[in-house]
């Protein structure tokens, strides 16, 4: 039966009108095991259709057929046409004349049944306070709903539920429910179900949403799962389920949030398809999330997930425009990103304001990152004052910057709380620190948790640190699995720092990929490994992994890919690698660069690279430089070095003495 109200779980409010009235008959009530013959007490009863009215009674004819058939009906004296004057046909286009026809075939039906009605048809009542409750004429529509459910129609009964439910008299909506639902209209049962469910009579409200679900009527097999799933029960999705087989698409939407809850991705996304075929919003964007995490294997649903955002988007869910503008960004179209960022976020979505503020803080728009982050903490989302005390820190406004942290700390905001503890750290206040370290880790914050470690280490006090390193390492922290390492190689426990090596250097660890190619490589038997690591590290930036890789590099005789890491870690900073970059030069014969790095590495500290340039001064006759150069290599060292540069400086003080 089609109902008056609109589709999906509403309350009792919008239940909808039994309209198809002349559909039922004692035959199909019968049919139906679940009718409750026990309760039947109001005297209502399925009445035979009365010959004549409803749709099977209409002999339908051609259009110039009816237009000549009805003349000048509806003409008016004085030759003026009326309301209801005859159509001429090849003055109007087929659309119009479709329309026009379809009005002058309702108005005719209209009037049979008024007539009908008005000579004591309860049926023709009943179908003509129906059609007058759907143009939302309640007060011409009350009389015939009510002279037709005394006559003992159903469909009036319910519809005069409906009808005086709008009219804000529950009450006595609920008894013509009643009477209804006892008399085995399951929309009226379905009515009822939402009306005493909303008056907190549970037990009540399932047994009627029950009966119209077992009857067949979708909504009140969802508005029965709704009432389950709120208390829990297990039979939920069985309803659920019932009713969206029967195409109710919220039912389809809910069904798939439980099989995603219960793991079950792959039921989820077909009905999320279901449902987002039928525009529902946030199916289409649950659809678009889970076909991008598939993507990360199948780049090709890319495309099919940015589609469901966008239709999502467009039927009005700002989330969903976000998580598209996240799609285009990382597809390098950072243009439609930001308009469907800016579309979300005039929506109200917080994440989207404070996405095209971080886009505008990478720009270097302070103003215009700041509008939108506060933007974002109008919206309710406490990002905002963490990004506020971000942009405020680095444009030096440290005060501000602190007031910010801590109103997102205070709202509960962990990476906040971190946030705030390093500047009270940093400014000497560890006791005001420490609170908020420990409320950030607590709250699930790794750096907070690493941090906190930091902290109990820098008091010597080792057991809690390890606990803080082991919580943050178990989270993928590479810093703090790099601290549980040292520990254990210190310890001489290589096989459990191997392990926790391997866990920095995956948790991005440069310094623990090093030390893990390092190891391998004192150990002897994973050189390939070791090389892995080597260069991973080295290509993070790591200097001394740089040094390494051109060391081995040149072992093997590839001269060329030693220089260019040596050049990387000497331009970098690194001593060793300018001294062995100028022997590297010096043998390929560019003795005036290789001074060049040599002077480079004994002005940073290096004792060999000293010690080289006091013997080139000696060879180029210069022995004051050299002088200077040994000792600049004997304060430098290592001891082995300084020694040499001893003996050498000796000798020279001899000649220039003799």
């Amino acid at each position: 039966m089609r109902l008056i109200g609109k589709s999906g779980a509403r309350s009792s409010a919008a239940a909808e009108a039994d309209t198809d009235a002349w559909a039922e008959s004692a035959e199909r009530t019968a049919n139906h095991p679940g009718a409750l013959p026990a309760q039947r007490t109001s005297g209502l009863s399925e009445r035979p259709p009365t010959q004549g009215y409803g749709p099977d009674s209409l002999v339908h004819v051609s259009t110039r057929q009816f237009a000549a058939a009805v003349g000048a009906y509806g003409e008016q004296s004085g030759g003026e046409p009326g309301a209801g004057a005859a159509i001429d046909p090849a003055g109007l286009d087929s659309t119009s004349f479709e329309t026009a026809l379809a009005a002058r075939e309702s108005a005719a039906l209209e009037a049979r049944h008024r007539q009908a009605a008005d000579g004591g048809d309860p049926d023709a009542a009943c179908r003509l306070g129906t059609l007058l409750l759907r143009r939302g004429e309640l007060e011409d529509a009350e009389p015939y709903l009510r002279a037709a459910a005394a006559a003992g129609v159903r469909a009036a009964a319910n519809n005069l539920g409906v009808l005086l439910h709008q009219q804000g008299h529950r009450a006595e909506a609920g008894q013509w429910w009643r009477q209804a639902a006892v008399a085995g209209s399951a929309p009226a049962a379905h009515a009822l179900g939402l009306q005493l469910r909303d008056q907190g009579e549970e037990e009540a409200a399932e047994y009627w949403l029950h009966y119209a679900a077992d009857h067949g009527h979708p909504l009140g097999a969802y508005a029965l799962g709704d009432l389950m799933e709120h208390r829990r029960d297990v039979r939920a999705e069985r309803w659920f389920k019932v009713s969206a087989d029967a195409g109710h698409r919220e039912a389809s939407y809910r069904l798939a949030r439980m099989r995603e809850a219960a793991g079950d991705k792959e039921t989820a996304e077909t009905w999320y398809r279901t449902a987002a075929a039928r525009s529902h919003a946030r199916a289409a964007l649950r659809l678009g999330v889970l076909l991008e995490e598939r993507a990360r294997a199948d780049r090709s649903l890319l495309d099919e997930a940015a589609r469901w955002y966008r239709q999502a988007a467009q039927n009005g869910e700002p989330r969903a425009a976000c998580a598209l503008g996240f799609l285009l960004r990382d597809s390098g179209d950072l243009a439609a990103a930001a308009e469907w960022w800016q579309e979300a976020a005039e929506a109200g979505d917080g994440n989207a304001a404070n996405a095209l503020g971080a886009l505008h803080a990478s720009r270097g728009e302070a103003a215009a990152a700041e509008r939108w982050y506060r933007a974002a903490l109008d919206a309710g989302d406490q990002n905002g004052a963490f990004n506020l005390g971000l942009l405020c820190a680095g444009t030096g406004r440290e005060q501000q910057a602190e007031q910010w942290y801590r109103r997102a700390a205070y709202a509960g905001h962990r990476e906040a709380c971190n946030a705030l503890a390093v500047v009270l750290l940093q400014r000497g206040d560890e006791s005001g620190a420490q609170p908020w370290f420990s409320k950030a880790a607590e709250a699930g914050s790794v750096d907070g948790a690493f941090n906190l470690g930091v902290l109990h280490a820098g008091r010597g006090e080792q057991q809690q640190a390890q606990e803080w390193y082991a919580r943050a390492a178990a989270e993928g922290h590479g810093e703090a699995a790099l601290q549980l390492a040292v520990v254990q190689e210190q310890r001489g426990n290589l096989g459990g720092a191997l392990e926790r090596y391997r866990q920095a250097a995956a948790g991005g660890s440069a310094e623990g990929a090093f030390r893990l190619a390092s190891l391998l490589d004192r150990r002897g038997d994973a050189d390939a490994e070791a090389e892995h690591w080597y260069a991973l590290a080295a290509d993070a930036g790591h200097r001394r992994a740089q040094v390494r890789m051109g060391v081995r590099a040149a072992e093997r005789g590839a001269l060329e890919i030693a220089e260019s890491w040596y050049r990387r870690a000497a331009e970098a900073g690194s001593r060793s690698a300018a001294f062995n970059l100028g022997l590297l030069l010096a043998r390929q014969d560019s003795e005036a660069e290789a001074m060049l790095w040599y002077t480079r590495a004994a002005d940073a500290g290096h004792g060999r690279a000293a010690l080289r340039l006091a013997l080139l001064a000696l060879r180029r006759g210069e022995p004051m430089q050299a002088e200077n150069w040994c000792r600049r290599a004997i304060d430098s060292g290592p001891a082995e070095v300084a020694e040499r540069a001893g003996r050498l400086l000796g000798a020279l003080n001899a000649e220039l003495s003799a």
